[in-house]
Order: C-alpha cells, then sequence, then structure tokens
C-alpha cells in the first residue's frame, strides 16, 4: 500500500515522540504497519508518502535513480536571476556540493493559506516562492541551499514527488494511490 499524507507544520515524520513539542505520525490514524518514505522537518509542510511495502525507502531515494521532488520555498527577499542560476548549479552546504537542479520563481506567487504559527514577516523585506526540483535530499537541504545563496527560506512545501502532485490535499490528511498515481510517484526524467 501506498499513502500520500499532507504533512502539517509541526509534525515529525515519525510515529515515535523525540522529545520535542512537536506532534507524531500516530495522531493520524494510518493503518498499521506503514513507514514514512524519506522524511520533511517538522518546520516543513506537504508531501510524504507512507508505505508497507519494504524496499520502497532506497527505491525513491537513492539521487542514483532520479526520482524529482519538487519543493516551493518562500524565501526571504528577492532572488536574482544570477543567485537563481548558482542554486541551479549547485552549492557546496556542510562540504558537499548539490547536484544540480530546476529552480524557477513562481510567477504567479502561489497563494496559500496562512500556517500557524505565521512565518515571521517583515514589512520592509519582499519574500518570492521559488520552485526547487530536487533527485536528492539531504537533511534540511533546501533551507541550506537558499541561506547559502544569502536568501533564507521562510516556509518550505513539498507539492510533488516523481510525477505525483500534492494537489488539493488538505494538511493533515492522507489517502491511498490508485495505481495511475502509484505509476506517477515512481515516474523518473
Amino acid at each position: 500500500m501506498l499513502l500520500a499524507f499532507h504533512k502539517p507544520y509541526g509534525v515529525l515524520s515519525q510515529f515515535t515522540t523525540d522529545g520535542s513539542p512537536n506532534r507524531t505520525l500516530a495522531e493520524f490514524g494510518f493503518p498499521p504497519r506503514v513507514y514514512a518514505l524519506g522524511r520533511l522537518d517538522a518546520d516543513s509542510e506537504g508531501l510524504l508518502l507512507l508505505s508497507d511495502e519494504p524496499g520502497l525507502n532506497s527505491r525513491l531515494l537513492d539521487p542514483d535513480h532520479g526520482h524529482r521532488r519538487t519543493y516551493w520555498a518562500q524565501v526571504e527577499r528577492l532572488p536574482s536571476d544570477d543567485s537563481l542560476a548558482r542554486l541551479a548549479a549547485g552549492v557546496v552546504i556542510q562540504n558537499h556540493r548539490t547536484r544540480p537542479c530546476r529552480i524557477t520563481r513562481l510567477d504567479p506567487q502561489p497563494v496559500i493559506a496562512d500556517r500557524t504559527p505565521p512565518i515571521r514577516v517583515r514589512k520592509n523585506v519582499p519574500d518570492c516562492w521559488i520552485a526547487l526540483e530536487l533527485v536528492e535530499g539531504k537533511n534540511r537541504q533546501v533551507r541550506r541551499m537558499t541561506a547559502a545563496i544569502g536568501h533564507p527560506t521562510l516556509r518550505l512545501l513539498r507539492v510533488q514527488i516523481g510525477d505525483f502532485s500534492l494537489g488539493n490535499l488538505a494538511p493533515g490528511t492522507w489517502r491511498p494511490l490508485t495505481p495511475t498515481e502509484r505509476a506517477q510517484v515512481f515516474a523518473t526524467t
């Protein structure tokens, strides 16, 4: 079984507590024996897949398999075309050069419901939503990448894995994938 979950802000990508005040996946009524495929940090939101099938984690997450993951990052200030090009070419984070990726400025900027708690807002500092399409997933990679070009991430949502999009799945809800949607998850570039 393969499930799509819209992970809200403040939820760990695991079923057990880590001692923090963050909620866990145990609150959302998943079937027995499912586990998260990959992870989203507690302060990130969006598409998280869960399954009870062994071996899917490596099949989806190994960068050599080329499974795309698309994130929308709300960044501080308006990044220049040069900054976005540097980001797309790969930047060094934690002594690791990220793989090249696709970066676009979202135009028009998406309208996304506010989260609780809201992001920090600075009246004199604009923000901008960008899309990043990655095939690797180091710990806090998107946040570290945007910080490396001087545009800290304020809010981060994973919106797509392979060709499967989060769509209108409401935060905190999940559903099983159809055979067609499952094929979309495993689509590669």
